[in-house]
């Protein structure tokens, strides 16, 4: 049975938002409901949405195709969002390099705008992602009444934080403190990495490591075609072996 999630009912939006921050220019700005934004703003709005989700806005990894569903008002800004973080992107780049618990971090930190809360939240969802996948934990976060009562249906999340005037400096950005991988990928790859006297080159290692590589030894498939070819190159090196030696002798003996 799987674990259920938190029961605790916050009191405020704020309840769970431990970061500290210093109030400034930098602060986010909502934008009022039901006022259409321009195109300016609306570019302004899909690059947020790519720096909260990716941590950037490269031209190789955006998702043309949610733009334009976006521009059209044929999607909403918390779909985008969700469409984002179930791209093939994130699950490259985010999700297959982390365990589930490090893509609760990551995700919560991204979504809600703040830290897990505490280790049963973690817990939890590290089980919704084992029992209904990535997209089953990303559905319960953005239809969670924190998110909507937080960032609605248009609104790109971002960074809670409380302020204290009194503080003269905040806490680092969660794109600073959450990395892409941690050791974990590190270790599952160096687990994966192929045994040989090239093992002891570093640069070479990486080159060599594939994710399909299992307890050093590469697939099935790959072995037999391997052995295969290793078959093929052994006969036909003997047979010019061979032909070279019967030239040399029929070259050798008296006419």
């Amino acid at each position: 049975m799987a674990l259920p999630l938190l029961e605790l009912n916050p009191t405020a939006l704020s309840a769970r938002v431990t970061n500290l921050s210093v109030g400034s220019e930098e602060e986010p700005r909502r934008t009022p409901e039901g006022v259409q934004r321009s195109p300016q703003a609306m570019d302004e709005l899909i690059e947020r949405a790519y720096r909260q989700i990716f941590f950037h806005a490269f031209k190789a990894d955006r998702e043309p195709g949610l733009e334009s569903r976006l521009r059209r008002g044929q999607i909403s800004t918390r779909q985008f969002i969700r469409g984002l973080l179930l791209s093939e992107k994130f699950r490259r780049d985010f999700y297959r390099c982390n365990s589930n618990y490090a893509v609760v971090e990551q995700v919560v930190g991204r979504v809600l705008g703040r830290p897990v809360h505490g280790e049963r939240e973690q817990i939890a969802y590290s089980i919704l992602i084992a029992t209904e996948g990535m997209q089953g934990f990303v559905d319960a976060l953005l239809n969670s009444p924190e998110y909507v009562d937080t960032f609605g249906e248009d609104e790109v999340p971002y960074q809670r934080s409380r302020v204290l005037p009194g503080r003269s400096l905040g806490e680092k950005p969660f794109n600073q403190q959450a990395p892409r991988y941690s050791s974990y990928w590190r270790d599952i790859s160096a687990s994966r990495a192929p045994a040989g006297p090239f093992s002891a080159g570093a640069q070479l290692e990486r080159g060599l490591r594939s994710p399909a590589w299992v307890d050093g030894q590469p697939p099935k498939l790959a072995q037999t075609l391997w052995l295969g070819l290793a078959a093929i190159g052994g006969v036909e090196l003997l047979r010019i072996l061979i032909t070279t030696a019967a030239a040399m002798l029929s070259t050798g003996s008296p006419g």
